[in-house]
């Protein structure tokens, strides 16, 4: 194995406790197929034709989403690099029935299911927190969804900034920079709404002191949003 692969596979949260010479024989059992660079707006995968095996973000974000019967788009997960998805017999990643999309140039590696299915098989502490990862998975995402299907527009789109300042920020003084290159569309898409009252939002959270917006580029005030949070306003 390269080491620039071995790097990269110890990156990989699940995988962050593993010695290297499981690494190895992850990499031997099953070499990674590395896919070429997706451009950005790339359907990796649309509901009813997902692939089996397992698949690490090497490089760049995709985007989670669902679409409800009028046609709007309702985003359930951001994965960024050495984050995770698929199914396999013994698992899956929450990722069934899901349009995946990539936000930028995107680098995907994959692992058959049988031989990871394997290897997982002779390690039951790895398979443990495997299962952790995807308990961790879905509660991040229900709570997203019942957070986006609730409450207002301003409390959506204010909920929304701050996951993604959590997972993408960073810090620059006082604030935290989302590092996604997100248009005013892209963050109508995110909750269901219209980019014309998304802007109105960004524009009276702006005015408030909450967040700064310049072009395709957001940034929270991290002191004035922690208030908020303790003061339940948002949770």
């Amino acid at each position: 194995m390269s080491m620039d692969k071995l790097w990269y596979l110890s990156k990989i949260s699940i995988f962050e406790a593993l010695p290297p010479e499981d690494l190895e024989e992850i990499d031997r059992m099953a070499p990674m197929t590395h896919f070429n660079a997706l451009p950005k707006g790339k359907m990796v995968q649309t509901p009813g034709e997902e692939r089996e095996g397992l698949f690490f973000v090497k490089k760049g974000k995709l985007r989670l989403y669902k679409i409800n019967p009028e046609g709007k788009q309702f985003t359930v997960g951001i994965l960024g690099r050495g984050n995770m998805f698929g199914e396999i017999d013994s698992f899956s990643l929450g990722t069934q029935g899901i349009y995946i999309e990539t936000m930028e140039e995107t680098l995907i590696c994959s692992v058959l299911k049988e031989h990871f299915e394997k290897f997982l098989s002779n390690r039951p502490l790895l398979a443990m927190r495997f299962l952790k990862e995807l308990s961790n998975r879905l509660k991040d995402r229900d709570e997203l969804l019942e957070k986006l299907a609730l409450g207002d527009l301003r409390e959506k789109l204010l909920y929304l900034v701050v996951k993604l300042s959590d997972e993408f920020g960073v810090e620059e003084g006082a604030y935290r920079k989302i590092d996604l290159p997100l248009t005013h569309q892209e963050l109508a898409n995110m909750i269901g709404a219209t980019r014309e009252s998304v802007t109105l939002v960004l524009h009276e959270l702006s005015d408030e002191g909450f967040v700064q917006t310049s072009r395709m580029s957001i940034m929270v005030n991290v002191t004035k949003v922690d208030e908020l949070v303790r003061s339940n306003e948002i949770k």
